[in-house]
């Protein structure tokens, strides 16, 4: 059988090739199982071009990205590209008081932020929401495009408070469909219908032209905070990192030498920095914990709100920061106890060196006046007895 079949290959390559050579023979069970991997590689091929486009997972709302799968892999007439939602902090806080001669015309104060209902390049326009808390937040704009405004209109020594090292981002992706309900599927956020506001004051009397539907401008605003408190918080986050990494070799220090390693200015200093993360934390007007006054009177907009923060996982962050600027408080009072009792006994030692220095001071000035006084008083004693004899 094997040799039958080598004859009929054989005869088979000199009629196509005109050669009396030709491949070497295999065995059927090697053909078969290179028939079996191009079968396989074609079915892989043809698997990876039925995948389904992944959505991005570069925010925390990555395990939750699955859930967006249906709405990206599935066009309809009504729905839109997706677009993206690029969030950008650059500084501690913005003076939005100061901020209006530097924005372009067409801005607009709505309630807690400054929206630009349109900007960008021809063909690429977006609209911008700026919050007072440092971030911004741009839908359908991307990251050059939101760099480019940030240098255009924010980076300005009185409109930024406390410029960050490295800006800090966040970003999302939307679609635009009348036919469904306003909502964060996953990581994606889809804008339609919306139920009628409570308010009748909730948006300006005179709306502009704006690049997205007026009739979500509310949504947007309630997704935009959500969003900028996250990536504030995330600047916040690491800004603490950092100092907590600065302070990571002093109980390594104590435990090796037995001293802190820094002066008391040093940890003064060291102090108010953990004081004012605390302060922006929990104190200032746009914290992280609390919901914005406008909301109590807009349940639905409260719900896009809290949906998102709680996706972003708003609370356990919050809290994580509270808990390690906490252990850090602990750590710094520890040591402002050791230089204390540092203090306290380098104080001794320097009242007792005055103590010794003085005693030195009355021997030299008083000394030979003792000295004589006692001799004076022992000569008499001593002639007592020659007298009377």
């Amino acid at each position: 059988m094997m040799n039958s079949l080598a004859a009929t290959r054989t005869q088979w390559c000199r009629r196509l090739v005109g050669a009396p050579r030709c491949w070497p023979s295999l065995p059927p069970s090697v053909i078969l199982l290179q028939r079996r991997g191009i079968a396989q590689s074609g079915e892989e091929s043809s698997a990876k071009k039925d995948q389904k486009p992944k959505p991005k997972a570069s925010t925390t709302l990555r395990r939750a990205a699955a859930a967006s799968l249906p709405i990206r892999s599935k066009r309809t007439p009504t729905r839109s590209d997706i677009q993206p939602i690029f969030t950008l902090a650059t500084a501690e806080r913005y003076n939005l008081l100061g901020i209006r001669d530097h924005l372009p015309s067409s801005a607009k104060l709505l309630h807690e932020s400054w929206w630009i209902p349109k900007w960008g390049e021809t063909g690429k326009e977006g609209e911008i929401f700026i919050f007072g808390n440092g971030s911004f937040v741009c839908w359908g704009l991307d990251e050059e495009q939101a760099k480019k405004f940030a240098w255009n209109f924010l980076r300005k020594p009185h409109v930024e408070v406390s410029p960050l090292r490295e800006p800090e981002t966040e970003d999302l992706d939307f679609v635009t469909d009348p036919e469904e309900d306003t909502r964060l599927q996953g990581d994606l956020i889809i804008l339609g219908r919306t139920p009628p506001l409570d308010t009748e004051d909730a948006l300006p009397k005179e709306m502009p032209v704006s690049t997205l539907p007026q009739e979500t401008v509310l949504a947007r605003y309630a997704y935009s905070q959500a969003l900028s408190r996250s990536t504030a918080l995330s600047a916040l986050e690491i800004s603490l990192e950092r100092y907590l990494s600065s302070m990571a070799l002093l109980p390594d220090a104590l435990q090796r030498t037995g001293k802190p390693g820094m002066s008391r200015q040093q940890l003064v200093m060291k102090l108010g920095e953990l004081l004012k993360f605390r302060q922006g934390l929990n104190l200032n007007r746009e914290n992280f914990s609390d919901t914005p006054d406008f909301y109590w009177a807009e349940p639905v907009l409260e719900n896009y709100f809290k949906t998102l923060s709680a996706a972003l996982e708003m609370k356990s962050r919050t809290q994580s920061v509270n808990d390690k600027i906490t252990y850090a408080a602990e750590m710094q009072s520890v040591l402002r106890e050791l230089l204390t009792e540092t203090s306290a006994h380098r104080m001794e030692l320097i009242i007792i060196a005055l103590i010794a220095v003085e005693v030195i001071i009355c021997l030299i000035r008083d000394g030979p006046e003792l000295w004589h006084m006692f001799v004076a008083d022992e000569q008499p004693e001593e002639r007592k007895p020659s007298v009377l004899q």
